[in-house]
């Protein structure tokens, strides 16, 4: 049998399978990614991309290609009887967002764009970074060794050959047959209920003027969900396990608008199962779970289960890359399920604790104080050998500015000018390794950890190499004192920082660095730790 062999294996060619191949080619690691079908689902599935999503997607030469919405839009619900009928009440998403100050958070606003035509954006972008896309193909089995996994695909021509990888990439959805074949157990709030879902097309946007885009239809003996996908696209979900004709569907989309003289163009159905369950491990060997694969969430106006698996590839693809160059060892892998599978469990119980879906809790998230979405998206604490200082007294998530660059947590945005360029401190990462720093010191120091360690490191000094308009704004939003300097790892998140300069900065960097980045040659001189 043909054996063929790459760096990393994804499959699984939707949303997250997708999107983790475009962050691993776009760091130049061998990819090729398998998926059984021939494109993207009829059912468009996701609608709402958060700002944080699209940072990550900027960064990898997509913004232009994904519209955004005005950064004031915020997903809006209410009760009504129908479209037409009665308009009952406007129901809220998150209430403590409402005494949050108005501060702007990211250079990127959230997106409402149907899965079904991001995907083929994705697919097209992992294709131009060097990503080997195959569909129509999929996995029959698969083994793994001390130096890599051996997986047996199949075409639906019926050829079969053998594919050897480094890694594998188990982006294949909430039944995932890897997951099952690894035993790896769930745990969670569980299944909730099946429900059924009818696809249609119909001129119904007179009812979108106040801002509403979500409709929980409220009848007697008829209860659905009406929403859009905002190109003349609807979705009416049915809580039932009911299969429905062609007719009875015309119908019932009908009672939901609250009108029976417009034309209704039924485009597909669906039937799913809605749950709350995230896996025990997000890893066995060398084989890594991700997206609905890790944790399956019910769809909820936080965008959680979407995100979070687009996130989760993000996330896995440096260090694999980082593993792969030989600049870390094995063990930075470890942070993966460290890191991720706590933030899972985070939304997990957000989704529970809200209105939306208090009813469905079943005991799972008593006592739970709801974060806001800001918190959540932007404000996520990592906790792992890779972050230096995030101990285990500080919460899961806060505001960013509550955090002030705290390790852990995802670098903060600030408008800096380099050059003729306006950017934001967030295009100054997610390449390399970057030190953020004001003494001039620190930067032979950069570049003499980063020779030793044999990592990649730049060094960018505040007010030399970019100017921002108020420099002790910036200070503030990283947590720097005079002759501070932070740490930013590859994905944008800050893995250590020194407040102030200590005495041996080369000393206190080589050590935080080595560490955290779980480097392949460790510095020989024995060094200070900064202050976190």
């Amino acid at each position: 049998m043909e054996v063929e062999s790459t760096s990393a294996l994804v499959v699984g060619g939707s949303l997250v399978g997708l999107s983790a191949a475009v962050f691993l080619a776009w760091r130049g690691v061998p990819t090729v990614v398998v998926e059984r079908h021939p494109g993207s689902s009829l059912h468009p599935r996701a609608i709402g991309y958060t700002p944080r999503t699209l940072e990550l997607y900027r960064a990898v030469g997509l913004g232009p290609h994904i519209p955004q919405v005005s950064p004031t839009f915020r997903l809006r619900r209410a009760r009504v009887e129908s479209l037409a009928g009665k308009w009952f009440e406007e129901l809220p998403w998150t209430p403590g967002e409402r005494g949050a100050p108005a501060i702007e958070r990211s250079p990127c606003a959230s997106a409402a764009i149907a899965q079904d035509r991001l995907e083929p954006r994705l697919r097209d972008r992992a294709t131009e970074l060097g990503a080997d896309v195959r569909l129509e193909t999929e996995l029959t089995r698969f083994e793994q060794d001390a130096g890599g996994v051996t997986a047996s695909l199949r075409e639906r021509g019926g050829r079969e050959y053998t594919m050897r990888a480094a890694y594998l990439v188990a982006a294949d959805g909430h039944r995932s047959p890897i997951r099952e074949a690894l035993g790896i157990g769930r745990a969670g709030r569980g299944h909730i209920q099946t429900v059924r879902s009818v696809l249609f097309r119909a001129p119904l946007d007179e009812y979108l003027r106040t801002g509403v885009t979500q409709f929980v239809i409220e009848q007697p003996g008829f209860k659905a969900f009406l929403t859009t996908y905002g190109d003349g696209r609807w979705v009416l979900i049915f809580w039932d396990d009911e299969e429905r004709d062609a007719g009875t569907l015309r119908a019932m989309v009908s009672r939901a608008i609250g009108r029976s003289d417009l034309e209704i163009e039924i485009v597909t159905t669906g039937r799913w199962e809605m749950s709350g369950l995230i896996a025990d491990r997000f890893a066995s060997g060398r084989v890594f779970l991700a997206g609905d694969a890790a944790h399956t969430l019910p769809p909820s106006r936080g965008g959680y289960g979407a995100n979070t698996g687009i996130e989760d590839a993000h996330n896995l693809a440096w260090k694999l890359s980082a593993v792969l160059s030989g600049a870390s060892t094995p063990a930075l892998l470890d942070t993966y399920d460290a890191e991720r599978r706590p933030v899972a469990w985070l939304r997990h119980h957000q989704i529970f604790a809200r209105d939306d879906y208090k009813a469905h809790a079943g005991g799972t998230a008593e006592e739970v104080p709801i974060l806001d979405d800001d918190a959540i998206e932007f404000g996520q604490l990592y906790r792992s050998a890779a972050v230096l200082g995030a101990g285990d007294g500080l919460p899961p998530a806060l505001r960013p500015e509550l955090w002030a660059g705290q390790p852990g947590t995802r670098a903060p945005h600030v408008w800096v000018g380099r050059g003729d360029e306006r950017l934001s401190t967030l295009d100054l990462f997610q390449r390399a390794w970057v030190l953020l720093a004001d003494d001039a010191r620190w930067c032979p120091a950069a570049a003499q950890a980063g020779k030793q360690l044999g990592i990649e490191l730049d060094c960018v000094r505040i007010g030399v190499d970019v100017r921002p308009s108020d420099e002790e704004a910036l200070r503030k939003a990283f947590g720097l004192g005079a002759g501070g300097a932070s740490l930013v790892r590859p994905d944008g998140y800050v893995a250590w920082r020194s407040i102030d300069l200590p005495a041996d900065p080369l000393g206190a960097l080589t050590d935080a660095l080595g560490r955290v980045s779980c480097a392949a040659r460790r510095a020989e001189r024995p060094a200070l730790e900064g202050r976190s």
